[in-house]
């Protein structure tokens, strides 16, 4: 009996063992696995990336907004850590981007072609950070990326959208065979979408008029709401806006007068839903998740990047219920021929 009794003690005593140490292997296993991801983690969180915005603010349901939604994307799937500046005007362009180079940011954003002088002399002083511009070309800097796109080719879309409705006498459109179009500032990133919503619209109704002008700022609803005022006077039925915060404006003189208004940059449906017809996407958020990304993974590319409509860099928005399926489908066809390089579209606006 005394025998079974040491025999019985010695088979615990082993059975205790084993279990200790396979509760040994099983932790150790536990924390090999996580401590990679625990290192990477911390690796993120101390990639730093600051936006510097234009004048517009993060607020201007335009390209700023996206801006902020690809950085905010960023720091939700990323775990980077971010921060915003809003410039309040354009002698803050410098000292806001000198600020985030000064802190060791790793990427800094500069919001817009207005920004170009700014990036360029920054840059210059700070080699060793890396910057993205939006909507300008910075070419001679090896820690520079300029994010262009292609808005010409969306521009024509919804210029041919627009030129059809016009034609075929829909929705709200009466057939005073008119458009417009409210520019912000005369530059090239506006001047690109308006050139293509030219030759969009004279391409599928070579009679139609278009009237164009531009308000000289990016921030002044009241400004945009007015110039649309007189358009719609002149005749104008579907105004394209091409300027920013500005435009919030044009889409309010459009839900007035009843009349279609086209977004731009991002997608502005949710402003006036009976009166935005569609609008121009520019997908400056993915340009930034892109950058910041890449950048963070040590595969950041100086120079310019270019997204258009093969990428998705640049696309239509949410199109309005009153526009028939024949104009949806006609627009869908041009879009493939874009991208199937049947049809070029300039850049240039025509006078």
């Amino acid at each position: 009996m005394k025998r079974w009794r040491v025999v019985l003690a010695s088979l615990l005593i082993v059975v205790l063992s084993v279990s200790v140490l396979l509760s040994g292997c099983s932790s150790k296993t536990k924390q090999e696995s996580t401590q990679p991801q625990t290192t990477q983690e911390s690796k993120n969180k101390d990639f730093k990336v600051g936006l510097v915005t234009d004048v517009g603010g993060i607020n201007d349901h335009s390209f700023n907004q996206m801006a902020y939604e690809g950085l905010q994307r960023a720091a939700k799937e990323l775990g980077v850590t971010v921060n915003v500046i809003q410039s309040k005007k354009m002698e803050d362009y410098v000292p806001n981007l000198t600020n985030f180079a000064q802190q060791g940011y790793n990427l800094i954003i500069a919001v817009g072609f207005m920004m170009h002088d700014a990036v360029e002399e920054v840059s210059q002083k700070f080699p060793d950070t890396k910057f993205l511009i939006i909507d300008s070309e910075v070419t001679d800097r090896p820690n520079v990326s300029s994010a262009m796109f292609k808005t010409e080719q969306v521009g024509y879309l919804v210029g041919a959208m627009a030129g059809l409705m016009e034609k075929e006498k829909v929705g709200k459109v009466k057939g005073t065979n008119t458009i417009g179009v409210v520019g912000g500032m005369q530059i090239p990133p506006v001047d690109s979408f308006i050139a293509g919503y030219q030759q969009g619209a004279k391409a599928v109704n070579p009679d139609i008029k278009i009237i164009i002008n531009y308000t000289n700022n990016f921030n002044d609803p009241a400004a945009g709401k007015q110039m649309a005022l007189t358009e719609i006077s002149q005749g104008a039925e579907i105004i394209f806006q091409v300027a920013g915060g500005t435009g919030d404006g044009v889409i309010k003189a459009a839900q007035e007068k009843n009349v279609y208004a086209i977004g731009v940059d991002a997608d502005q449906s949710y402003l006036a839903p009976d009166h935005v017809l569609t609008s121009a996407v520019k997908r400056v958020d993915v340009a930034t998740y892109d950058v910041i990304k890449d950048t963070l993974n040590g595969n950041f590319k100086s120079g310019i990047v270019y997204f258009d409509l093969k990428n998705e860099g640049v696309g239509i928005g949410k199109v309005n219920k009153d526009v028939p399926q024949s104009i949806i489908d006609k627009v869908n066809q041009l879009a493939q021929d874009i991208k199937d390089g049947k049809i070029t579209v300039s850049d240039k606006v025509s006078k």
